[in-house]
């Protein structure tokens, strides 16, 4: 009897962590008792500011535009959380929107782009924003409008779908 229990859970694949934290989140959207339009929206409010470089504040603000616009506010934290799937591609995420950002403002790019060496007090300062931040504040538009965009034409449909299947039931 053990050793059946052994092979049914063998034959089920184990899933790698970050497809187990996208089923997860999917299944959390699917569940908000809103409208598809509400819940696309919120999302894609959430993947837009998922790609801004406004650590510590992504989650308020897709919150308070996602408040703004009447969409889903909780769909709008859960994107931006799933939006952490791609950290480990964040420098080079950041290093492609401080890239697209100079190319907008029309700045040179420095040869080699990098933080001088220094104390932490030195990064949080206005002048280093306007260095290094700006130029990947524009940038990151480049990236999260698309992508907003895109998810949520893709979104609402399935959530229509889903809907319709969970009203059936």
């Amino acid at each position: 009897m053990s050793g059946d229990a052994n092979n049914e859970t063998k034959s089920e694949p184990r899933l790698p962590w970050w497809k187990r934290r996208l089923h997860a989140h999917r299944g959390r959207l699917i569940r908000i008792n809103d409208t598809p339009h509400s819940v696309a929206l919120g999302s894609a409010i959430g993947m837009f500011f998922g790609f801004t470089p406004l650590f510590g504040l992504k989650t308020l603000l897709s919150i308070l535009v996602a408040w703004i616009f009447k969409s889903n506010k909780i769909a709008a934290a859960v994107m931006v959380t799933l939006h952490d799937l791609i950290l480990p591609f964040l420098p080079v995420i950041l290093f492609w929107e401080y890239k697209m950002g100079m190319w907008v403002l029309q700045r040179q790019m420095p040869a080699k782009p990098r933080l001088h060496g220094g104390a932490l007090r030195d990064y949080i300062q206005w002048t280093t924003f306007f260095t290094y931040g700006k130029p990947t504040l524009i940038g990151s538009l480049f990236f999260a409008l698309p992508s907003a965009v895109i998810l949520y034409f893709f979104l609402r449909p399935l959530l229509a779908k889903a809907h319709l299947t969970r009203e059936d039931d």
